[in-house]
Order: C-alpha cells, then structure tokens, then sequence
C-alpha cells in the first residue's frame, strides 16, 4: 500500500492499534524468550561448573561423563 502521510501509515486505514499493537506485543514476548534464555543458560553454567569442582573425576577433559557403576 501507499500511504499519503506518516499519521496515516500510523493509522493503516483504522487497523493501526491492532497491527502496532501485535508488534509489541511480539517484541516484548521476543525481549522475555531471549532474557529467560540466558538466565537460564547463565544458572545451567553456574550449576556445572560447581558439578566439576564436586566430582572432577567425573567429567572426562572433553565434556563426557565417565559411567560410574556402584
């Protein structure tokens, strides 16, 4: 569409709150996925690197986790 002045881009023939509205809606859901992200991947690092201060003789140098039979 071609739009004949920036309020009317803004108002999109009437569906302006809807369709801005959905863009924020969007961005603020987008913001929270990213920050719950690397919250969580901040406390999964913090969570191993205490494991290996624990048990060091259970994590093998390249990540694997040597199988302890009891």
């Amino acid at each position: 569409m071609q739009w004949t002045s920036w309020s009317a881009f803004w108002d999109m023939g009437g569906a302006g709150p809807f369709v801005w509205g959905s863009y924020a809606v969007t961005a603020v859901l987008v913001a929270l996925e990213l920050f719950f992200v690397l919250r969580r991947r901040k406390e999964t690092v913090r969570r191993l690197s205490r494991l290996r201060r624990v048990v060091p003789s259970a994590i093998e140098p390249g990540g694997a986790v040597k199988e302890r039979i009891e």
